[in-house]
C-alpha cells in the first residue's frame, strides 16, 4: 500500500464519516507508539563465511537504529555472549535460538526458529 493510498482512504473517511466533530484530529500513530510487537521476528543459525564458527541471526526487526541496538544489547547482557547489530538485523555469538527466542517472547516480540 503505497502512501498515498493510505492518504486517500483517510480523506474519503473523513468526507464520509459524519459523527466526527469538525475540528478533531484523528491520530494516525496507535496509541502505544512504544508498541514494536505486532511484528514477528525470524531467529536463524548461519554457519557460512564465518570460518566454520555458528552464528544466530535475528532478522525482521522493525523500528529505529536506536531500537535495533537497545534489543541488540539487551540480548547480549541476557545471554552473556557477543553480538552486533547493523542493516536491521541482531548477530549473536553462537548457536542460541532457543534462548533467543525464550528471551523474545519475554520482552513481548514474536519471534519463532526457521
Amino acid at each position: 500500500m503505497k502512501t498515498n493510498d493510505f492518504q486517500a482512504a483517510m480523506e474519503a473517511f473523513l468526507k464520509n464519516n459524519p459523527d466526527l466533530p469538525e475540528g478533531e484530529e484523528i491520530n494516525e500513530q496507535p496509541a502505544d507508539t512504544d508498541n514494536h510487537r505486532g511484528f514477528r521476528m525470524d531467529v536463524v543459525l548461519e554457519k557460512k563465511g564465518r570460518a566454520g564458527k555458528q552464528a544466530t541471526i535475528i532478522c525482521g526487526f522493525q523500528g529505529s537504529d536506536d531500537d535495533l541496538l537497545d534489543l541488540a544489547s539487551t540480548l547480549k547482557r541476557k545471554l552473556a555472549t557477543g553480538g552486533s547489530a547493523r542493516g536491521g538485523e541482531i548477530l549473536i555469538q553462537g548457536d542460541r535460538r532457543k534462548e533467543v527466542v525464550d528471551i523474545l517472547k519475554s520482552l513481548g516480540y514474536k519471534a519463532r526458529i526457521i
